[in-house]
C-alpha cells in the first residue's frame, strides 16, 4: 500500500471528529476598501480617517461594544462600524455613543422601524414623494429630493413617509462614497398646505430631527428649499428649536428664484422641474435600486429580536425619541402655531 493509503488510513476522518474537535469555520472575507485615491484623501482630511490605521480602529470601537455594550444586538462587521466612526470623524465615544442612538431610535419608533422593507412602501414610492436624483452634486454628495406635495394624507399616514425617507439613507449609507462625501437635501414644497402642514407638528419633527443628527450615520452637507410658500416660515419655526446650529446654518431658503438653487447646485445635474438640462425627473430607477434590496431589509428589519437590550435600557435614547413622550402633537396648536406666519 503507497505512504498516502496509509496517511488516509491512520488519520481520522472529519466524520469521526467531535464536535469540540472539529475546524472553525473559515474567518469571514475582511473589509476591502473602495475609495478612490482622492476620496482616501478628502476622508483622511475631513474625517481623520487613516488606511494606515482604519482596522485597528475599528477593533477599537469593537472591543468597547465588547466591553461597555455586551448585550447591544449589533452587527460588528468591520464595514457596518466603519460607517459610524467616520459619521464621528473617529471619535471613539461619539461613535459608539452614535452606534447605541441608532439602536434606541430604531427601538424607540416602532411605527416607523417595524417591517421596514420596499415591499411595504410601494404606495409611497409610486407617489414621487421622494427619490434620489441620478447624478451627484459637485462634492459628490447624491441627492435626496423631496415633494411633500405627492403626499395624500387621507392615503397613509406621515410616518410612511418617514419610514420611506429613513429606507433610502439606509440604502444610500451603504456606499462608502456616501460615507465620506454626505448628502444634499433638495425639498420642493410647492403647492403644501395648512391642512398638509399640520401633520408635521413638534413632536414628529422632534423624533425626526433627533434621529437625523443623533441617531444615524450620515453627513448632511445642504438643505436646498425650494417654492416654500409663507406657511414654511412656520414650520421652520417648528423645526429650529431642534436644530444644532451647525445643521441650522446649511439650510438654504431659494424660494422660486431657481437661479439661487442653481449657484449652489448646477443646472447639469438637475432635472428639467429645476431649470436644470439633465431631463425630465424619473423616480423609476431609484424605486427599482430600493426594490432590489428586499432581501437586505428583510434581514436587517423583519427579524424577531429580544425583546429590550440592557443596554438600551441604561441608555437615554436622543432628546425626543422616547416612546413616552409626551405628544403635544394636537391639530389645534400645530394650526395655531402655523398661522402666526400670516
Amino acid at each position: 500500500m503507497s505512504e498516502e493509503s496509509d496517511s488516509l488510513r491512520t488519520s481520522p476522518s472529519a466524520a469521526s471528529l467531535s464536535e469540540s474537535e472539529l475546524p472553525p469555520p473559515p474567518a469571514p472575507a475582511g473589509y476591502v476598501c473602495s475609495l478612490t485615491e482622492d476620496l482616501v484623501a478628502k476622508a483622511r482630511e475631513e474625517l481623520q480617517e487613516k488606511p494606515e490605521w482604519r482596522l485597528r480602529d475599528v477593533q477599537a470601537l469593537r472591543d468597547m461594544v465588547h466591553k461597555e455594550c455586551p448585550n447591544l444586538s449589533t452587527s460588528l462587521e468591520d464595514a457596518f462600524l466603519l460607517r459610524f466612526l467616520r459619521a464621528r470623524k473617529f471619535d471613539y465615544d461619539r461613535a459608539l455613543q452614535l452606534l447605541i442612538n441608532y439602536h434606541s431610535c430604531r427601538r424607540s419608533w416602532p411605527e416607523v422601524f417595524n417591517n421596514l422593507r420596499p415591499s411595504a412602501l410601494k404606495e409611497v414610492l409610486a407617489s414621487g414623494f421622494l427619490t434620489v436624483l441620478p447624478h451627484t452634486d459637485p462634492r459628490g454628495c447624491h441627492i435626496l429630493c423631496l415633494r411633500p406635495d405627492r403626499w395624500i394624507p387621507s392615503n397613509y399616514p406621515i410616518t410612511e413617509n418617514i419610514r420611506a425617507i429613513y429606507l433610502t439613507l439606509e440604502k444610500l449609507i451603504q456606499s462608502e462614497e456616501t460615507q465620506v462625501n454626505g448628502i444634499v437635501i433638495l425639498a420642493d414644497y410647492k403647492g403644501v398646505s395648512l391642512s398638509k402642514a399640520s401633520h408635521f407638528g413638534p413632536f414628529i419633527a422632534k423624533k425626526v430631527i433627533g434621529i437625523l443628527q443623533d441617531g444615524f450615520p450620515i453627513r448632511i452637507k445642504a438643505v436646498h428649499v425650494v417654492n416654500e410658500p409663507r406657511i414654511f416660515k412656520g414650520i421652520f419655526a417648528i423645526i429650529k428649536p431642534f436644530l444644532k446650529e451647525k445643521i441650522a446654518n446649511r439650510f438654504f431658503l431659494h424660494g422660486s428664484d431657481l437661479n439661487s438653487l442653481h449657484s449652489n447646485l448646477p443646472r447639469n445635474i438637475l432635472p428639467k422641474e429645476y431649470g436644470g438640462t439633465a431631463g425630465e425627473l424619473d423616480i423609476t430607477a431609484w424605486n427599482a435600486a430600493l426594490l432590489a434590496s428586499e432581501e437586505d431589509f428583510v434581514r436587517e428589519f423583519c427579524q424577531p429580536g429580544p425583546p429590550c437590550d440592557s443596554i438600551l435600557g441604561q441608555a437615554l435614547p436622543p432628546e425626543g425619541l422616547s416612546s413616552e413622550a409626551p405628544c403635544d402633537d394636537s391639530m389645534w396648536a400645530v394650526k395655531s402655531q402655523l398661522y402666526s406666519c400670516y
